[in-house]
């Protein structure tokens, strides 16, 4: 019997909204997960959100919420990207969960009564950013090596766990499951560090500076150090430790993780584990970083790239083909919207789309629609064999997909679209359809080209599922039925003799980048590095007096909601100090509402009232727009609302 799939991705900080770095690291792990679909093996994907520590609680002062109304804001965001990127989680967890806050509070109890847990004054150096404390080996010339900032110096009394007690424990088990942390830089990574003393890991924060967390079992002026809390959720949500999910799918669980948090999860995690008497994961799969100018992209240098930003503007297919192909997992890679447009234009358009595209008209053309007999003689005279290609094409895949190798994957996927556009060029079913002794010939390298789509069409279902639907139904199956499962693909042939075949469609225009980039960087704050190619010419000039008539104001979003029956119009309430107003917006389609709540705006103030879809709008929001995408002007820091702009 085939052993099932457990597949986690980290549960992402809710301190900010998602970026292209949580989206690729969520979209590795569901095409990993409709990968082992394909097997026909049973899996359970999680995903979710850590909502507790220092950082939340700063960042909901700043929003002027509460941290849960911050953390359920922040969480939904992440929720409601998923299923836009084709990504449907078996479970979504967050760590204020009440469930999961009792298996926490259970495994501290477990572990605290076991003696691995004490109370301790410690003095160390703190970044707050991380949350966690650092040792001297562990800085770059005396600065946390993520945020750039040198940690602080706290003494304070805390409870401590004895991970110092497996650090032989851990070494040995890294030793005998060579493969526990892949790919094998990654392990090595741990070993070294492991090489020095493990200290022991402070698991509490005194409530006298943190209220936000779970109260500790056994001292109710403490709350748990966020990273024990976070990392149980892996269990937690698989009911441990009596639901029949951890039975059956912890044995067989593979974290894939980032590899900025490779320490929590190949040292912290697996000896919490070994202290909870708890088999350890089977494995860790970790990624490195998008790069975005030559800076690894992250919160904090203010260089993200937003999914819903590319998806609008590329497909949600395009962009999990660009990202699990452009990156070789484990290695850093570099994003830009250039580079996207390349791929797009090459692989998708070029390759996979001219070939559907010129293999389904001739079909048209020369069969009316209808599939002819499958003849596997007929065309032996060109001594090109499609059936055997694609098998072999289906075992690299495999291969590479085990390893989670997708660039490889996909590599393999495209020599075989190349073979067979080598193959149209070869046949020349143009010529073959002027000469009637030619005719089965004919109908047998048409058939050939029929199933090289439908294989071609399977195996990149993990990544472009939408895409595989659609070729699918164009080669007559039914995409509603396990069409990707690897046995079926193999077989040869698959589309029924005499079946009616709709017309092809275009699956990826080409992309005009003159459409959408200029061909000039910013060489600004601009996270892609470029600028929109319709730009209007600047007006001609005027007086500071005329200038002086516009009254442009700070101001803060306090509600926002849709205007009904109008698509692009959002209802909002202002803020200005020392009245509200409401102010309709005609960006709904590149903001949801709850997206600006909170934020300081710029209004101009004094523009005449004007009423859109029976709503008076009194004033205007100032943004960057165009065509594709949009930008509303936003203060870097908050300022009183209603304060001039000088």
């Amino acid at each position: 019997m085939t052993a099932p799939f457990y597949i986690t991705t980290p549960i992402y900080y809710v301190n900010a909204s998602p970026h292209l770095g949580h989206t690729y690291t969520t979209i590795a792990t569901d095409v990993a997960r409709r990968y082992h679909n394909m097997k026909g093996v049973e899996t359970f994907m999680l995903t979710g959100t850590d909502e507790h520590g220092d950082k939340i609680v700063k960042a909901a002062e700043k929003n002027e919420q509460s941290p849960r109304e911050y953390a359920d804001r922040i969480s939904a965001l992440f929720r409601d990207l998923w299923p836009q990127l084709n990504i449907r989680p078996d479970h979504f967890i967050r760590t204020t969960d009440s469930d999961h806050i009792a298996v926490v509070v259970g495994i501290l109890r477990k572990i605290y009564d076991n003696g691995d847990i004490y109370y301790s004054e410690y003095e160390g150096m703190y970044c707050y950013d991380c949350e966690r404390f650092f040792n001297e080996r562990e800085l770059m010339d005396g600065k946390c090596p993520d945020h750039g900032k040198p940690p602080e110096i706290i003494r304070e009394s805390n409870y401590f766990f004895r991970m110092s007690r497996y650090q032989q424990w851990l070494i040995d088990t890294l030793h005998d499951n060579p493969d526990m942390i892949r790919p094998e830089r990654y392990r090595n990574e741990v070993l070294s560090f492991l090489k020095e003393p493990l200290e022991d890991l402070c698991i509490s924060r005194p409530k006298s500076r943190l209220q936000w967390g779970i109260t500790l079992p056994f001292d109710d002026r403490y709350v748990t150090y966020v990273w024990f809390d976070a990392l149980i959720n892996y269990i937690s949500a698989l009911e441990y430790p009596d639901g029949e999910k951890f039975r059956k799918f912890w044995p067989h669980s593979h974290h894939v993780v980032a590899k900025d948090i490779l320490k929590p999860h190949g040292i912290y995690w697996p000896t919490m584990l070994r202290a909870a008497g708890i088999d350890t994961y089977k494995h860790l799969l970790v990624h490195g970083y998008w790069n975005v100018e030559d800076s690894k992209m992250s919160k904090s240098l203010g260089n993200v790239v937003d999914p819903v930003y590319l998806k609008q503007t590329y497909s949600t297919d395009a962009i999990r083909y660009f990202l699990m192909r452009e990156m070789v997992f484990g290695l850093d890679s570099s994003f830009s919207e250039p580079s996207i447009i390349n791929r797009i234009n090459s692989d998708l358009a070029n390759d996979l789309g001219n070939l559907f595209s010129r293999v389904l008209g001739m079909f048209h053309k020369y069969f009316k629609g209808t599939v002819p007999p499958f003849d596997p003689d007929a065309e032996t005279d060109f001594q090109l064999d499609l059936k055997a290609d694609a098998r072999s094409t289906a075992a690299a895949f495999s291969a590479a997909m085990e390893n989670f190798e997708f660039h490889k994957g996909l590599s393999a996927v495209w020599e075989y679209i190349s073979k067979m556009n080598k193959y149209v060029d070869i046949t020349a079913p143009w010529e073959l359809a002027k000469k009637k002794e030619a005719a089965g010939q004919l109908a047998a390298v048409i058939r050939n080209l029929l199933e090289g789509l439908r294989v071609v069409s399977g195996l990149i279902y993990p990544v472009m599922p939408e895409t595989a639907a659609t070729m699918q139904k164009h080669l007559g199956l039914d995409p509603e039925k396990p069409f990707y499962l690897l046995e079926e693909i193999k077989k040869w042939p698959k589309i029924p003799d005499n079946a009616s075949l709709p017309k092809g469609i275009s699956l990826f225009p080409r992309i005009d980048p003159e459409t959408i980039l200029r061909t000039e960087t910013t060489g600004g704050g601009d996270p892609f590095g470029i600028e929109a190619v319709s730009v209007p010419p600047i007006k001609e000039q005027i007086g500071f007096d005329d200038f002086s008539a516009i009254d442009l104001r700070a101001a803060k979003v306090i509600h926002a909601e849709k205007v009904p029956k109008a698509d692009k119009l959002l209802k909002l309430e202002i803020d200005l100090g020392d009245h509200r107003r409401t102010v309709v917006a005609g960006i709904a389609k590149f903001y949801k509402p709850e997206e600006l709540v909170g934020k300081s705006v710029v209004m101009l103030a004094n523009l005449k009232p004007a009423r859109l879809m029976g709503v008076e709008s009194k004033g205007m929001l100032l943004a960057a727009v165009e065509k594709s995408a949009c930008s509303v002007a936003v203060l870097d820091r908050d300022m009183p609302p209603g304060t001039p702009l000088m």
